[in-house]
C-alpha cells in the first residue's frame, strides 16, 4: 500500500506537496482539488512510479522473509530518516514506530484540510458567481473548449468528492484507472482445452500464490482453461526489463532466468524452474518490467494475458482482501490491529470448504501447523481428558471463532479435534510461519484464552 501511503484526501492531491504548506482559503483549497487528471497523472509518473519502481526491485532482488518491515526500512533508509536525522543505528522497533508517527502526522493534517473544504464548500454554496454563471454552465464551456482545442486527448476531471466525508485510506492509483477504456464491459475469457490432469498440474502450482488463493472453484477453473501453452527454445527472451507487462507465465518444464541491468551489466538474480510463476507483478501494480527473462533450455510454459489476470484474479484478490478485512474486524481479538496489521493477515489467509456436518478439520494429538478461523456454519471442539475415553465436546465455534492457535503459540501436539457440526462449513487457515510473523500483537490475547479448553462444555456453563 505504498501508493496509499503516499497519496491522499480529495482528488488524490499529493499528502507531501500540501504538509509543508497548508491552504489559507476555501479558493485556494478549491485549486487545490480541481487540479486536471493530468496533473495528477504526470505527478504519478515523475515522482511516484520512480519510487514505487526501486522499491519492488529491491523487494524482489533480497527477496526478504518479512517484505513489509524490508519495505518500511528501505524507504526509511532512502530519506534517511522522516524528521532529517539519521536513524542508521535505530533499532527495527523505532524505525516502525517513526513511520506510524509521520502516517499519525498525515492522518491529522488531513482531518483539517477536509474540515477546511467542508467550511469553503458551505461558503461557495451561499455566495453567488460575480459573472452570473453558474458553476455547471462554466464547467460544461470549459469542456468545450478543451474538445475544440484537441478532440484527440481528453482527459477527464476528478470529481470533488461529497463535502466533509472522511473516505479513509485511498487506494492505489494508476493510469488505468481513468478514462473510457477502463469502464467494466461483457468479458468472455479464452479457452484452450487441457486435459484434466494438465489442469490439476495448474492448480497445484498457482495454490501458493496469495492472488490465486483467492479464486474460487469456479474461477479457478476458468483461468487455468485461459492458459496457453507456449513452447519455446534455449535462449529466448520471454520479458524485456522496462516493457510493459502483457501476460504473466507458469513453467510446465524446463528453466529460465531473471536478469537485472546492475551497475550497467546484465546479471543473473534469479532463476525459476518447473511450478514457478513469473511476470505477475507488472500486471498487478500497472508497472514496468522489472527484470528480463529468458530460457536457459527448451521451456514449455502456460501464458495468461492481461486482461483474464485483471479480470478474474486481480478481482479476486481485491474481493478477498475487502471481504476478509471486514470480517476480521468482527472479531474481538483483532480489534486492536492497525488497518495495515489486518490487511496483511486478511491477504495471508486461505479459505476451507467442508460440505457435510462430523467432518473432521484436525486432529487430537497431532503436530499443529495451521491457525482456523470460522468464516460461515458451526463446528465443535472434544477432547479425550485420559487417554482411551472417550472424547467429550469442550467448545462450539460459530462464525468470528478461532481454534487451532494451541499447538502453535505452545509449540505442542493438538489438545483437542474439531470436527464440523453443520453443513456447508468454511473455515479461513493461516499456516504456522505466517501466523508467527502476524499475529505477534494478539499471541498474549490467544494464550489469556487458552483455558477455554480446559474443562467439557457442560461443565463450563
Amino acid at each position: 500500500q505504498v501508493n496509499s501511503g503516499l497519496w491522499d484526501l480529495a482528488g488524490g492531491v499529493p499528502l507531501a506537496e500540501m504538509s509543508g504548506s497548508q491552504p489559507q482559503s476555501g479558493t485556494q483549497f478549491s485549486q487545490f482539488v480541481n487540479r486536471s487528471a493530468q496533473d495528477h497523472l504526470l505527478y504519478i509518473q515523475e515522482k511516484v512510479n520512480p519510487i514505487l519502481e526501486a522499491l519492488v526491485t529491491a523487494v524482489l532482488l533480497e527477496r526478504p522473509e518479512d517484505p513489509a518491515f524490508f519495505m518500511l526500512k528501505w524507504l526509511c533508509e532512502q530519506t534517511k530518516s522522516l524528521d532529517g536525522q539519521d536513524r542508521a543505528g535505530a533499532s527495527p522497533g523505532e524505525e516502525i514506530e517513526a513511520v506510524r508517527a509521520e502516517i499519525k502526522r498525515l492522518k491529522e493534517e488531513k482531518t483539517k484540510l477536509e474540515a477546511l473544504a467542508y467550511s469553503s464548500g458551505k461558503a461557495e454554496m451561499m455566495s453567488p458567481r460575480c459573472d452570473g454563471k453558474s458553476d455547471r454552465s462554466t464547467k460544461a464551456d470549459e469542456n468545450s473548449e478543451e474538445e475544440d482545442e484537441d478532440d484527440d486527448d481528453v482527459v477527464e476531471v476528478m470529481p470533488e468528492p461529497p463535502k466533509g466525508m472522511n473516505r479513509g485510506p485511498r487506494q492505489s492509483v494508476s493510469a488505468e484507472a481513468y478514462g473510457d477504456w477502463n469502464k467494466k464491459s461483457d468479458f468472455k475469457p479464452p479457452v484452450y482445452e487441457k486435459t484434466a490432469e494438465q489442469k490439476a498440474r495448474i492448480a497445484k502450482a498457482l495454490e501458493p500464490s496469495f492472488l490465486f488463493s483467492a479464486l474460487d472453484a469456479e474461477e479457478m477453473d476458468t483461468v487455468t482453461l485461459a492458459f496457453k501453452e507456449k513452447q519455446v527454445e534455449a535462449g529466448q527472451r520471454l520479458i524485456k526489463q522496462g516493457d510493459d507487462g502483457e501476460c504473466m507465465f507458469l513453467i510446465e518444464e524446463g528453466s529460465v532466468d531473471c536478469l537485472k541491468v546492475i551497475d550497467g551489466e546484465e546479471k543473473v538474480v534469479k532463476t525459476c524452474i518447473p511450478g514457478d510463476v513469473f511476470g505477475e507483478l507488472a500486471l498487478l501494480y500497472n508497472c514496468p518490467r522489472a527484470a528480463s527473462v529468458q530460457t536457459t533450455q527448451k521451456t514449455t510454459l502456460w501464458e495468461l494475458d492481461r486482461e483474464t489476470f485483471n479480470r478474474i484474479v486481480k478481482d479476486a484478490a481485491a474481493k478477498k482482501r475487502t471481504t476478509y478485512t471486514d470480517f476480521l474486524k468482527k472479531v474481538p481479538q483483532f480489534g486492536g490491529m492497525d488497518q495495515y496489521e489486518i490487511m496483511t493477515i486478511a491477504d495471508a489467509l486461505k479459505v476451507e470448504n467442508y460440505s457435510k456436518a462430523g467432518e473432521q478439520i484436525i486432529q487430537q494429538g497431532d503436530a499443529g501447523d495451521k491457525f482456523y478461523i470460522v468464516l460461515e456454519g458451526e463446528c465443535e471442539a472434544k477432547k479425550a481428558f485420559v487417554p482411551g475415553q472417550d472424547p467429550q465436546k469442550v467448545m462450539t465455534h460459530k462464525a468470528g471463532d478461532y481454534f487451532g492457535e494451541l499447538a502453535l503459540i505452545k509449540n505442542e501436539m493438538r489438545a483437542a479435534s474439531v470436527y464440523t457440526s453443520t453443513p456447508n462449513v468454511k473455515v479461513l487457515n493461516m499456516d504456522r510461519k505466517t501466523f508467527k510473523r502476524l499475529c505477534g500483537p494478539i499471541e498474549d490475547i490467544l494464550r489469556r484464552e487458552a483455558k477455554r479448553y480446559e474443562m467439557p462444555a457442560s461443565s463450563s456453563a
